[in-house]
């Protein structure tokens, strides 16, 4: 019989000056018509809150949405995922979902790829507002907010995870990613953890 050996971590908390980032919580995920889609409305409630939050603690605020302008863009990752070719400009799919308070002071930023790093100017947007830790959210727990929040720790950045506030279309996949990303990557926490640690 196997046994699990559990890694001995730290819990790194909530720095000083957190951003939040709310990944791909756009109508063609929140959506279950779209073949992307789900049923995710206490997804979209919980960062609700957490983005009134933020705005309230003049704590910045990131909003990512995955678009195509044309084919070469990411075109393995597309082959792989053919419904991926829905999220173009002209799309209902790529807009964020209008139940979201988006604020005229919030990134609104467009990505390729699974992590809201990978070939984008967030990691240099945070850096000029000296961010030091992220509360990654959103849509989908084993794709894009995992990716993100790996590639948060990889940029040295102290990341949580309120798990309320992300969501996944395979509730084993959710449940097998949080756990992971808790072992090794980012602080998995209750939306009320986040809600109380931001600053005054």
């Amino acid at each position: 019989m196997s046994q699990r050996k559990a890694l001995e971590r730290t819990d790194g908390g909530m720095g000083e000056r957190p951003a939040l980032i709310v990944v791909d919580v756009v109508v063609g995920f929140t959506d279950p018509a779209c073949p992307l889609g789900s049923e995710a409305d206490s997804v979209v409630a919980a960062n609700i809150q957490l983005m009134n939050a933020f705005h309230r603690a003049n704590c910045p605020v990131v909003l990512t949405t995955v678009i195509y302008h044309h084919e070469e863009q990411a075109s393995v990752f597309r082959a792989r995922i053919p419904a991926l070719n829905l999220l173009t400009p002209e799309s209902e799919w790529v807009q964020f979902d209008p139940r979201l308070p988006v604020a005229a002071t919030d990134l609104q930023l467009e990505k390729r790829h699974a992590s809201s790093f990978h070939g984008t100017t967030l990691d240099d947007w945070l850096q000029a507002r000296d961010v030091d830790s992220v509360v990654v959210t959103g849509l989908t727990t084993s794709g894009c907010v995992r990716a993100t929040a790996v590639d948060g720790l990889q940029n040295n950045y102290r990341v949580l995870v309120p798990r309320e506030a992300c969501g996944d279309r395979d509730s084993q996949a959710h449940e097998a990613n949080l756990y992971d990303l808790n072992a090794k990557y980012a602080d998995v926490v209750s939306l009320e953890d986040v809600l109380l640690s931001l600053p005054a």
